[in-house]
């Protein structure tokens, strides 16, 4: 793509309105939507966002049921319009038994630049009664953003509560939904 801060060559003549075609003719960005649940069963660690937290319920699931970093891989492959991470992460493949999700994000990371994209940014929100999410949200932020190759700033992590609505409001798992931006390398 032209330097268009030095207007030198073939760019110096071009309109306003053709600045913006060559800019978009560049870059192509798309979105994708995650959402996972898993419910809370005895027994297991609790695993959010590749930070183990302590709650007296782990979440169910075949790898670390990390909702938060499932429905984020789900948002990420989404935008590059590849398959959901069940197909790349069979929940019925012993491979992946206990797996660690941060380990699958990075390897989601790959998927992406191998079909030619680039994360731009990821926005999650967390729906739980508990636990308490905040006091745990920077270490979650940092484990997420090193996975996903992004800066701090280009990831977003919040969370709610359902108001005590629902499987979510009677404390019996967690919900997550998030958000990708990826742009097309050309």
């Amino acid at each position: 793509m032209p330097n268009l801060s030095e207007p030198t060559g073939p760019t110096t003549n071009l309109t306003a309105d053709q600045v913006v075609e060559l800019i978009k003719s560049h870059t192509q960005f798309k979105t994708g939507i995650g959402y996972d649940v898993h419910r809370f069963v005895e027994g297991r660690p609790l695993i959010l966002g590749g930070v183990e937290v302590p709650h007296s319920h782990g979440l169910l699931g075949h790898s670390d049921a990390d909702v938060i970093t499932h429905a984020a891989m789900d948002a990420v492959l989404g935008a590059a319009g590849c398959a959901d991470i069940g197909t790349y992460f069979p929940d019925d493949d012993p491979a992946f038994k206990g797996a660690d999700s941060i380990e699958l994000a990075r390897r989601v990371s790959e998927v992406i630049r191998s079909e030619g994209f680039e994360l731009e940014g990821l926005d999650i929100m967390v729906v739980a009664e508990a636990p308490k999410m905040k006091p745990h949200v920077p270490a979650m932020k940092e484990r997420l953003s090193e996975a996903f190759g992004l800066q701090a700033e280009q990831l977003g992590l919040k969370a709610t509560t359902n108001e005590k609505m629902g499987w979510v409001g009677r404390q019996e798992g967690i919900a997550c939904l998030a958000s990708a931006l990826v742009r097309k390398i050309v």
